[in-house]
């Protein structure tokens, strides 16, 4: 078998993640809320302060316990390091390039920015709020959609009481704002 088809090494540090911010256009920003920021700032310390100390114990006692080739602790903790290891890696990358914007600093306007809550009805008078967050924000079950979805670029820069048109998979729909908060 040739070598190009053969994985050199598990444990390698090579760094796997692309240098760009992945899901946003290029040279884009990443902006995010506070919040949002807080949570992947508190995801990235759990990793590094909890689960992968401990993981590293379980693996250097799994070590100690002679063959490691059918040793299933050693196994799935090398392994899980590598997903934790990979995991400190995006995060730390992800907030590295992010840039915070706190939506209750903006100065009172109707304008739809970066971090609105924007209240809008469609054509078939369905009313529904979404509030504008960065790509590693988005919760639709909550109505955070990322600043770059087809229904913030079409709202982003209106006023309360524009009707702006949205691209959607079913073709073009008008959509009326409502409202427009910061919080």
């Amino acid at each position: 078998m040739s070598k190009a088809f053969t994985k050199e090494s598990d444990d390698g540090d090579e760094d796997d993640l692309p240098d760009d911010v992945g899901g946003l256009p290029p040279g884009a920003k990443n902006y995010m809320t506070p919040q949002g920021f807080e949570r992947m700032r508190e995801e990235l310390m759990t990793l590094m302060r909890k689960e992968r100390p401990e993981v590293v114990q379980v693996v250097s006692w799994a070590a100690a316990n002679g063959d490691r080739s059918e040793n299933g602790d050693y196994l799935y903790g090398k392994k899980r390091l590598r997903e934790i290891d990979r995991r400190i890696r995006f995060l730390s990358k992800r907030l590295e390039r992010s840039e915070v914007v706190d939506p209750a600093k903006r100065p009172k306007t109707d304008q739809v920015f970066f971090g609105a809550t924007v209240t809008y009805v469609n054509s078939k008078d369905e009313e529904r709020t979404v509030k504008i967050v960065g790509v590693d924000e988005v919760d639709p079950g909550r109505g955070h959609v990322s600043w770059i979805s087809p229904i913030a670029r079409a709202v982003m820069r209106a006023h309360e009481g524009d009707a702006v048109r949205m691209n959607t998979p079913g073709g073009e729909e008008e959509i009326e704002i409502l409202k427009v908060v910061y919080v």
